[in-house]
């Protein structure tokens, strides 16, 4: 199993270090100068390298749940990244998202975890799909898709409370579970529409909601066309482009270089691709160099430990 988070969190944090320096640039640009390695400095002005706030906030996620689920101490940890730099590539925070910290200060100023998430419509930015990613190793035993969706809804609710935000971070959930199953995956991906599709059989959920996920859950998205993938920060938008750059790749490269350079929200189309690309192909199938040049690379190696350690 240890292979297998270790493999999920360098995937996670090489392909947001690679989106980092391109980050707000657009799709055209990117066609005509892609991303084909690491790079520095450029969006953000940070060394070769460097992961952003998706990573850290992952990585914060899987501090917190070495010590078991406790979505307080979660949230918690997540404010020590805001104001020390935690889990920070270089300590420090170069980058945080409105909602993100619109939350995070209700959590400062003493209310509950299970309060302080955002929850109208336009708070469903990529924010808590981003740093999910840990969650599916300690639900990876969880045999209750009920207990399963209640803590991917506690742990997105931090910050994202909007049933969007949750329902992407299930899904994505789901998706992850199906892959580290050794499915191939293009059946991990018709086997978690069949489980959502269960899911919901008996949910009164708004049918308006739902329906927004259809490219997903309905129909195969990675038959869409480019010019059909949104890429910006909206989290349908995260969550589609990262099926979509994972289903129609063939290794881990092409997959983050892919997400990288459909432009915009460069660095988390990445990450949550990277994420799963990563858990697909295993750590030993993503470029060497790059492993080698991820910032904090032994410290991450050492948390992959600890969580294998304490899940188990």
């Amino acid at each position: 199993m240890k292979n297998k988070i270790e493999s999920g969190l360098f995937g996670m944090a090489i392909g947001d270090a690679l989106g980092v320096p391109v980050e707000f640039k657009s799709r055209i640009s990117l066609k005509e100068n892609p991303v084909t390695d690491m790079m520095g400095y450029m969006s953000w002005n940070q060394p070769p390298g460097t992961f952003s706030d998706d990573s850290s906030l992952a990585f914060c996620t899987a501090e917190s749940l070495c010590k078991g689920f406790d979505i307080q101490d979660m949230a918690v940890t997540f404010v020590k990244w805001m104001q020390e730099g935690y889990w920070g590539a270089h300590h420090k925070v170069f980058d945080i998202g409105g909602t993100t910290k619109h939350s995070l200060a209700r959590i400062v100023k003493g209310d509950s975890a299970r309060d302080s998430g955002n929850f109208f419509d336009e708070d469903n930015g990529n924010g808590s799909l981003m740093r999910i990613l840990p969650l599916v190793f300690y639900l990876q035993n969880e045999k209750d898709i009920e207990v399963v969706y209640k803590k991917v809804k506690a742990v997105s609710s931090i910050t994202h409370a909007h049933f969007r935000s949750v329902f992407a971070c299930f899904i994505y959930v789901i998706f992850c579970l199906e892959i580290l199953k050794e499915k191939n995956k293009k059946e991990a991906y018709t086997e978690t529409q069949n489980i959502l599709a269960e899911f919901l059989k008996d949910k009164e959920y708004n049918p308006k909601e739902i329906h927004l996920f259809d490219r997903i859950l309905q129909n195969d998205i990675s038959k869409y066309p480019e010019n059909e993938i949104g890429s910006s920060g909206y989290v349908l938008h995260s969550l589609e482009a990262s099926f979509w750059c994972f289903l129609n790749s063939e290794t881990y490269e092409e997959t983050v270089l892919k997400a990288v350079n459909l432009g915009g929200d460069t660095d988390t189309t990445a990450a949550i691709a990277g994420g799963l690309a990563g858990i697909y192909y295993g750590i030993e199938n993503i470029p060497e160099k790059w492993i080698e040049n991820l910032v904090r690379a032994n410290d991450i190696k050492d948390l992959a430990e600890r969580l294998s350690k304490n899940i188990n």
